[in-house]
């Protein structure tokens, strides 16, 4: 027997990964059709035939007027609202046409993602071994991470997860099981793929405002996917680690599970978003998380002068959000410029926007070769209340100071 538990050891010793899984390449990837955030108001109320509510217009104006966004992307256009009229009802069974139209479109937007991804990593799709995706934007099994596999001509032998309805923390949530795949299959590499189309929830405004959350959605969200390769032990000669991921945890905040519900229903996806109570929950939790995450790894200091210390890849949300947090961790002026960037540029793309933070984040330390932040950590927010922590370390940042 003791020969028998000790051949099992070798053997899964033999199995691990001898370093900590890294991300090793990132790509990103949004639809066709951009309508600009000045231009929105007029455009929703004009492709769900809603015009004569004027009063309830004025209102959604000011809302997305009061939001950070420039731009958003969307896979729907105004054709094929025009082909679906019931989409623009919530009293209309619709969630049969919409889940027909995700499971064409989201892999498609998913393999365009991946394939950037793929290139920049410099080695062939066929040496993918676990491919991670997750959707808000989807309920179908096959699901999407097949037919993104027969697009990216993955291995048979792939071995896929499916996430979904993990909202806006799906993508720290992807990444960190990837990170517990590469370290523990040796010679792993991950592909993650997070994919979001709003064509799910979209639908028009109700008369008397009977359900506010829809307008909120309505302002705020977009369409985009992002794709992560992660692998531990990089081959050097062709691969190059960006960022190593040293540890993650999911935080669970008690009595907070009703602040941001998602659901599918026979008119979609659909769910409540009550603002004011959720902005300021990631703010009162962020700095035990922090604390948390960091002490057991030895680099901890005085609170606000270490979390300057760091970079921070933090999903975006929306802009309340992020003020919040920069106030509760003093953080100073810019240390979230990354998040407040794809905010801007791209709106709340839930789960994907995480990574094309992620990507932005490793572009600015690309440019400035000096930025501080050789250490880092990654947030994402969910329904749950729920809390993604990863610390990162910036591998190129390492490098560089050393030299």
């Amino acid at each position: 027997m003791a020969t028998l538990l000790s051949t099992v050891r070798e053997i899964r010793r033999s199995q691990r990964a001898e370093g900590a899984a890294a991300v090793l390449a990132i790509g990103t990837a949004n639809p066709a059709n951009c309508v600009s955030q000045e231009e929105y108001p007029d455009y929703y109320f004009r492709v769900t035939k809603s015009q004569h509510l004027t009063d309830l217009k004025q209102k959604f104006k000011a809302m997305c007027q009061m939001t950070p966004t420039d731009k958003r992307y969307f896979h729907h256009t105004e054709e094929l609202l025009d082909a679906h009229p019931d989409f623009l009802c919530r009293g209309k069974p619709s969630l049969d046409a919409r889940l027909a139209i995700t499971a064409v479109a989201a892999p498609e937007l998913a393999a365009s993602a991946a394939a950037k991804a793929i290139a920049e990593w410099g080695r062939p799709a066929t040496d993918i071994t676990h491919l991670v995706v997750s959707t808000n934007s989807g309920a179908h099994s096959p699901g999407a991470d097949l037919r993104l596999a027969s697009l990216l001509g993955l291995r048979v032998s792939v071995r896929r997860t499916m996430l979904y309805l993990n909202g806006c923390s799906a993508g720290a949530a992807s990444l960190r099981l990837a990170k517990d795949l590469a370290e523990n299959n040796r010679g792993a590499r991950v592909l993650v793929v997070c994919i979001e189309l709003t064509i799910v929830s979209f639908r028009g405004p109700e008369e008397a405002d009977a359900h506010p959350h829809t307008l909120i959605s309505q302002a705020f969200f977009g369409d985009g996917a992002g794709a992560v390769i992660v692998g531990a032990d990089a081959v050097h000669t062709i691969e190059h680690p960006i960022f190593e991921m040293v540890s993650a945890s999911q935080t669970m905040i008690p009595g907070t599970d009703r602040v941001l519900t998602m659901q599918l229903t026979e008119a979609g996806l659909d769910g409540h978003i009550f603002t004011k109570e959720l902005v300021p929950i990631a703010a009162q939790h962020i700095d035990q998380c922090l604390t948390d995450a960091f002490q057991p790894l030895g680099v901890m200091s005085d609170g606000a002068t270490l979390w300057n210390d760091l970079f921070f890849v933090v999903h975006p949300g929306i802009r309340g959000i992020l003020d919040h947090i920069e106030g509760a961790l003093q953080l100073e002026t810019g240390k979230l410029v990354a998040s407040r960037t794809m905010l801007r540029e791209y709106g709340n793309m839930l789960g994907a926007t995480v990574i094309f933070v992620l990507d932005e984040q490793r572009r600015r330390m690309e440019e400035d070769r000096g930025m501080r932040g050789e250490w880092g950590v990654m947030m994402g927010f969910g329904p749950g209340f729920t809390i993604e922590t990863m610390v990162l370390h910036a591998v190129d940042s390492n490098t560089h100071n050393k030299n």
